[in-house]
């Protein structure tokens, strides 16, 4: 017998306003008749409890259910709606309406649970005259009558006390819940709010999780297990007692046999048939955990903790599965590529980012080697010196200027300057000077004193406002040193702002989330790209050109991936840190190399010998289905004029 076929012959109208009387729905049981001594105690009962009515006047309001949600589980995916993880506190609990859940399982439910759930209303005036002559015998409550609205308002409403006193104030409730709700709403609320074991709320999380699929597409034999949780669900859980689930399984078959509404040989093979029975989901870990955490910490910018585990959030991300795969890889390959080369610092670590320049939006993220070790996100956790990598910052505030053009002279030459502390004499790495040459020439290289001479021309205040200006927020002091990555800076910072140079100026906030709707498909938040152009393309379009030579004949060789590319060493005092960053039209990435604990990694370790590889390695993977684009040439833009000085 069909669910709605159970439902019509019990109550054929379903409706509040064709409700049968009381004592009509208690005489029309499934397949029998009952006594007219019942029909007798059913109306002095439901005469009592009305007065009972009277006298509980400070129950909550159950219209207040009109409005209720349960909590929800939050979920996260990737841009192509792959499931990432779950966010949830005790209740992992995914919502469904009533005509998802499969039939066999209402008729399974209604079996062990409420038989009598579409003929009473609200109480079940036969079950209770039974629990209170057991109840009475013995003293206190041993045995219940609850029906499936008694147990939804207790699990709602009420404490789980088992005293006299809770008990009437559950029936109470459950009648007021009849005369609000229809029928078919009190299940769905049911189905929806209930315990099903391990930490699972809520009939979809549950299948879900004992059975790996969804709710509407349990069999028979599934749904039967499923409903023998009900009254004990760890004792009956399959995944603690498989042989426990198994008989209480037959326990609910033979029921709907016993009723009626299956026939003996249809409970005999629902048994006998395999169950594929799955595993826990309610504490799996993250598929990707940096990225949920990334997504976790953004989050917390705008909601509350308790809206993002209870509010049934989705949540869908930038970050293709396949492609943070690639990049968790590459920096393990890369970490194994170190340790080979003969770096020995004890706490080594690797950090990788990527950001779309065209959306801002995070492609991947890597915190680290290995996540199971060590939590820390260091892409977004950990500030860091960038060393050179920081210059394009200092030659695109000069390039701006309109003093200042690729072919412009700069003398890399002794200086000196007097600062706080004294005076400061800038060194180039590995020593010596170069003389009179041009900017170009100075970046590609990556010489020190020209970067310091100009960051003095322009003015460091005046770079640290182009950071500003790339959403570089890290705090930054106005220092002679600055031009050279005296700052502390993260690699998602420093990946977005080379984002904008490869978008030839145009910015948006980086996000790693791309959109979140509610369960029921409601907007909450949209984070479609808001472009703006912040540097001026003629001199962005220069620096690129410049970058691209670091890449072609400078010290970031060993980046070249053999398509038009930009980019810059990094690589900070005594070895601490080496970085790469660079881009291409349709990806901007970070690595940073360095020790946690900021140790000297060994004479020799740079960014162009050591971080470049993994860059080349990760963008060589990211880039396999990325058609060849060609950069904007400075040729095409107008050159900033010179500002007069007042």
């Amino acid at each position: 017998m069909s669910f709605s076929t159970i439902r019509q012959k019990q109550n054929p109208k379903n409706s509040p306003k064709a409700k049968p009387s009381f004592a009509q729905g208690v005489l029309r049981v499934a397949g029998g008749t009952v006594l007219g001594t019942s029909l007798l105690a059913s109306s002095i009962l439901a005469g009592g409890l009305v007065g009972l009515a009277i006298s509980f006047r400070n129950l909550p309001d159950v219209r207040t259910l009109n409005n209720y949600s349960p909590s929800e589980t939050s979920y996260v995916y990737d841009i192509k709606g792959r499931l990432l993880s779950r966010l949830h506190g005790e209740a992992n609990r995914e919502a469904v309406q009533l005509e998802k859940i499969a039939p066999e399982l209402k008729r399974a439910v209604l079996a062990i649970e409420d038989s009598h759930f579409y003929l009473h209303h609200g109480i079940n005036p036969t079950s209770i005259g039974r629990a209170f002559w057991v109840n009475w015998k013995s003293g206190g409550v041993v045995e219940g009558a609850s029906t499936l609205t008694m147990q939804l308002v207790k699990n709602i409403f009420l404490t789980r006390d088992r005293t006299f006193s809770r008990k009437l104030s559950e029936a109470v409730l459950a009648i007021r819940v009849e005369q609000v709700f229809d029928k078919d709403q009190i299940m769905e609320m049911y189905l929806n709010n209930i315990y099903w074991g391990h930490n699972n709320y809520g009939v979809q999380t549950a299948a879900q999780s004992y059975f790996n699929k969804s709710a509407s597409k349990l069999n028979l034999s599934e749904a039967a297990m499923m409903a023998g949780l009900i009254q004990a669900p760890e004792t009956y859980s399959p995944f603690n007692n498989y042989a426990n689930a198994k008989q209480r399984q037959k326990v609910v078959l033979d029921r709907m046999a016993d009723l009626g509404w299956i026939t003996p040989e249809e409970a005999q093979t629902a048994y006998k048939a395999p169950l594929g029975v799955g595993k826990p989901t309610s504490w799996q870990g993250s598929k990707l955990p940096y990225v949920t955490d990334t997504v976790m910490q953004e989050l917390q910018e705008t909601f509350s903790k308790e809206v993002i585990v209870k509010g049934g959030m989705r949540i869908q991300t930038s970050v293709d599965y396949f492609m943070q795969q690639k990049a968790e890889e590459t920096v393990k390959q890369g970490y194994r590529n170190l340790r080979g080369r003969g770096i020995y610092a004890k706490d080594l670590q690797v950090a990788l980012v990527a950001v779309d320049p065209r959306t801002h939006f995070i492609k991947a993220i890597v915190g680290g080697v290995d996540y199971d070790k060590s939590q820390l996100n260091r892409a977004v956790q950990s500030r860091r010196q960038p060393g050179s990598s920081f210059k394009p910052f200092v030659y695109y505030t000069a390039f701006a200027s309109g003093k200042y053009a690729p072919g412009s002279v700069v003398n890399d030459s002794p200086v000196s300057y007097r600062d706080g502390s004294g005076l400061y004499s800038p060194k180039n790495y590995g020593g010596g000077f170069s003389g009179a040459m041009s900017i170009q020439a100075a970046l590609i290289q990556s010489r020190n004193v020209p970067a310091v001479v100009l960051g003095q021309k322009v003015g460091v205040s005046k770079v640290i406002e182009v950071c500003r200006r790339l959403g570089i927020e890290s705090p930054m002091r106005p220092v002679i040193s600055l031009p050279l990555g005296a700052g502390d800076i993260t690699p998602l910072e420093m990946a977005n702002a080379y984002a904008t140079f490869a978008s030839n100026g145009w910015y948006s906030d980086p996000t790693i989330i791309v959109q979140i709707t509610d369960s029921r498909g409601n907007t909450l938040l949209d984070n479609t790209p808001k472009p703006q152009l912040v540097l001026d393309p003629w001199a962005t379009a220069s620096l690129t050109t410049v970058l691209q030579g670091v890449i072609n004949s400078g010290t970031g060789r060993a980046a070249n991936i053999g398509r038009p590319a930009a980019g810059k060493t990094g690589t900070t005092d005594n070895e601490r840190n080496v970085w790469f960053v660079g881009y291409v039209p349709q990806l901007s990435t970070a690595v940073w190399v360095g020790d946690d604990a900021n140790r000297a990694m060994g004479k020799g370790v740079t960014g162009g010998g050591h971080a470049a590889p993994i860059w080349r390695s990760f963008m060589t993977e990211a880039l396999k289905n990325e058609p060849v684009l060609q950069f904007h040439a400075a040729s095409k833009f107008p050159r900033p004029k010179v500002k007069e000085k007042k």
